[in-house]
């Protein structure tokens, strides 16, 4: 009886299950894991983008950009092998369909990952170019092609050029103007311009191009082993980030597979990056070579070299592997691939460095923009060591009160140790001010977690060594406070660059005291030729302090970062930038980095 009743109880529920099933979709039936992709693919695969909350930083490499496609409309990738490109010859202009990758993969549009700007609404996001009115420009060498006026006059191709529309490019910077129509006519080039001036453009918009434009060229097909057309070396993790995120953007829809490739991440995630494809690689030297020691990467098919931050990769100890990278691997030589090298600054002894990587290059130098012109209001405080952190904190308070709408700038402050930028990161945190800081010695993660919250306000504040001194491009940073001076007058020009950065106003201010007199002269010149207000006091210590050795000796003319070191005997050699006989740096001219070989440097 009770069977019976159990059995009719159990009818009538999967009667009653299967009436409602007809009054709502019916879920679909659970696969086990190894029963799946068996046959039909699915509408809508499963996606590999976790959520933006949970991705740290944002989208700095890894596979998060992609999802997979099961369908057949893309065209053929890597396969196992992975270390050869079957693009399929894409012209200018010509990509691989819309919003796909090789091998059918869905391209997510890099556009979409950008902060969002709701919370800098009241600022213009656009370049200021009245700024860039009247800079002067100086270039060198034999046969300098032409600058240009506007994008329309350059042939990158159709797909390049819809990408720069997305990227809101109205009109090229200064070095823009001159460095992509220089690069577009596969020559040689050292560039000196200012922070925040558009390099990156400058030398990923003719890559890019080039890549597409060239005659395809069958890649080796050895398992496991990347050969990318492209390589562009940077100093910093995060810099490479940086300018993977921008590549990006770039190359969206256009078929260029881009890869960053940096040290204080797992290498699994990166190998995979590579076994799947890569036309430019962006990469930190230290990784690098450990890539080129395990024979993941060949350098043997690079047709483009850029080393961004040029100066300080062979001024801080990477000297040793850069030219390991460059002239004992298998890269080709100069005159069979183009260099370009970048940066704020480029004083002698670097040039002479960096000239063994380039053959009849073009020196281009263009006028600072924001790091010596009144964008960028410098204020310099006498502030005795005991009284900093408290002088730091009425700062701070006094610009929350100013904050327009309550909407707070953001702020960075250098220091010159690790140990020095936690301590302040905690003082500043236990006083009310929402602090993060970022040094060599924090995990990826970490440093990652720390720029994603500061880019985004979440902790407006953030307290830097000079990991983060070079490159990063930041928006919204209104104030940079030097906490403790560096001791080179260049190291200062690209902190205080974080700010009025493409032409935008900003405020630095620096703590001097007498621990930093080498520092007097070097910075009442600066000020001085940046049309700043020089306190007496610091005009008195400049007067009676000399310069600290060449090492902060500035020269090349008031508005230039560097001149050529070819016309070196064109100039008084008593105002040459960083004059004197030993060197950029008042060392001998074999100098060979800042630190010795086999030493890590806390940049990579």
């Amino acid at each position: 009886m009770s069977a019976t009743m159990r059995t009719s109880s159990w009818a009538e529920s999967a009667d009653n299950a299967a009436n409602a099933s007809s009054a709502r979709p019916a879920k679909p039936a659970y696969v086990p894991p190894h029963l799946r992709n068996r046959s039909v693919a699915p509408a809508e695969p499963p996606s590999f983008v976790t959520n933006a909350n949970d991705r740290g930083s944002g989208n700095w490499g890894g596979s998060s950009n992609f999802r997979p496609d099961f369908g057949n409309g893309g065209r053929q990738g890597y396969g196992s092998g992975g270390g050869f490109n079957n693009r399929g010859g894409a012209g200018a202009g010509m990509g691989v369909g819309v919003g796909r990758e090789r091998g059918g993969r869905r391209e997510v549009n890099p556009f979409e990952n950008d902060i969002d700007e709701s919370f800098s609404e009241q600022e213009n996001t656009g370049i200021n170019f009245d700024a860039y009115d009247d800079i002067p420009v100086e270039t060198s060498g034999e046969n300098v092609p032409a600058p240009v006026n506007t994008f329309a006059e350059i042939d990158l191709g159709d797909a390049l050029n819809q990408n720069i529309q997305r990227c809101k490019y109205v009109k090229p910077t200064p070095v823009q103007r001159y460095a992509i129509p220089i690069s577009l006519a596969g020559r040689d080039l050292m560039a000196c311009a200012q922070t925040g001036s558009g390099k990156t453009a400058a030398f990923c918009f003719p890559i890019i191009s080039g890549i597409l434009r060239e005659p395809y060229a069958q890649r080796p097909r050895v398992a496991r082993t990347a050969y990318p057309l492209a390589l562009i070396l940077s100093p910093t993790r995060e810099l490479s980030c940086q300018i993977h995120d921008e590549a990006k953007k770039f190359s969206y829809q256009t078929g260029v597979k881009v890869v960053v490739a940096y040290g204080g991440a797992p290498i699994t995630q990166q190998l995979r990056e590579l076994e799947r494809g890569v036309d430019i690689l962006v990469a930190t030297p230290g990784r690098l070579v450990d890539l080129l020691e395990r024979a993941r990467v060949s350098l043997q098919m690079i047709r483009y070299l850029a080393l961004d931050e040029a100066d300080r990769m062979l001024d801080m100890g990477f000297e040793p592997q850069i030219r390991k990278i460059v002239e004992q691997m298998d890269m080709p030589p100069p005159g069979m691939r183009q260099t370009l090298l970048f940066s704020a600054t480029f004083p002698k002894e670097i040039q002479r460095l960096a000239s063994d990587f380039l053959a009849s290059y073009i020196f281009l130098a263009v006028g600072r923009v924001g790091s010596s012109t009144d964008l960028i209001a410098q204020r310099v405080e006498y502030v005795l060591e005991s009284d900093k952190r408290s002088h730091l904190m009425d700062l701070l308070h006094a610009q929350r009160e100013n904050d327009v709408n309550g909407k707070q700038g953001l702020t960075l402050v250098f220091v010159e140790t690790k140990k020095g930028a936690d301590a302040l990161e905690h003082c500043l945190c236990v006083n009310g001010f929402p602090a993060t800081c970022i040094h060599g010695d924090r995990t990826q993660q970490e440093r990652e977690q720390a720029l994603r919250s500061f880019k985004t306000g979440n902790t407006p504040i953030l307290v830097a060594t000079d990991v983060a001194a070079r490159g990063l491009d930041i928006p919204r940073v209104a104030h940079v406070v030097n906490f403790d001076l560096p001791n080179d007058i260049d190291d200062y020009v690209h902190r205080i660059g974080r700010t009025g950065r493409a032409g935008k106003m900003g405020l630095a201010t620096a703590f001097f005291n007498d621990s930093n007199l080498s520092m007097a002269k070097p910075l009442a010149d600066l000020m001085q030729e940046a049309n700043q207000e020089v306190p007496a006091w610091l005009t008195r210590y400049a007067a009676r302090t000399p310069y600290g050795g060449s090492r902060n000796k500035r020269a090349g003319g008031a508005r230039f970062g560097g001149r050529d070191v070819r016309k070196e005997n064109s100039y008084n050699k008593g105002n040459d930038y960083y004059g004197g006989t030993g060197g950029g740096y008042g060392v001998p001219a074999g100098y060979g980095g800042g630190y010795g070989q086999g030493v890590t440097s806390a940049w990579d």
